[in-house]
Parts: C-alpha cells; sequence; structure tokens
C-alpha cells in the first residue's frame, strides 16, 4: 500500500470506528460489535505502525519516538494538500 492508499483506509476505519462506539453506547452487550470494534482498532493501529514506518509520525506527540530528531517538522502540515488525499465524484476509489 502506498501513502494515499493507507490514509484513505485509515480514515475508512476510523469512522468505522466512531460509529461502532456510538452504537456500543446503547447495546453493550452486543458481543458481534465489539469483536468488530476491536478488529477495528487492532487494523487502523497495525496500519498506523506501518504508515509511520514507511513515512513517518502522524502525530506530532508521536514524534519523539522516530528517533534522535523531531521528524514532525519534515512532514507536510495538514493544511496542505500534499498531507491530504482526494475523494472524486465516485467515492474514494
Amino acid at each position: 500500500m502506498n501513502k494515499e492508499q493507507i490514509m484513505k483506509r485509515l480514515a475508512v476505519l476510523d469512522f468505522l470506528a466512531v460509529d461502532l462506539q456510538l452504537y456500543l453506547d446503547t447495546h453493550p452487550d452486543d458481543t458481534e460489535a465489539i469483536d468488530k470494534y476491536d478488529s477495528v482498532i487492532k487494523e487502523a493501529d497495525m496500519l498506523r505502525m506501518k504508515y509511520e514506518e514507511m513515512i513517518g509520525p502522524l502525530y506530532s506527540f508521536r514524534s519523539a519516538n522516530m528517533g534522535d530528531t523531531f521528524k514532525w517538522i519534515d512532514d507536510p502540515w495538514p493544511w496542505q494538500n500534499s498531507a491530504n488525499f482526494e475523494i472524486n465524484e465516485e467515492g474514494s476509489k
């Protein structure tokens, strides 16, 4: 996976995690939803680690774990176009 593919997948997983969390607020005994939530969180964590190994930190507070230098400053800032992906009219293909 490249940078854009990882970012798109993380956006999907983060949305799904929030949606499942809201559902679980009102259905805390739904074991199927709990299992799905756990698998979504696990996949997102693995993708974040992969992204950070390939490209650099996703969060400033994790930058210190990237070695001797503060790497956050090296990446595009969130408001720069190169830090984001585009969603075309057909979706996020």
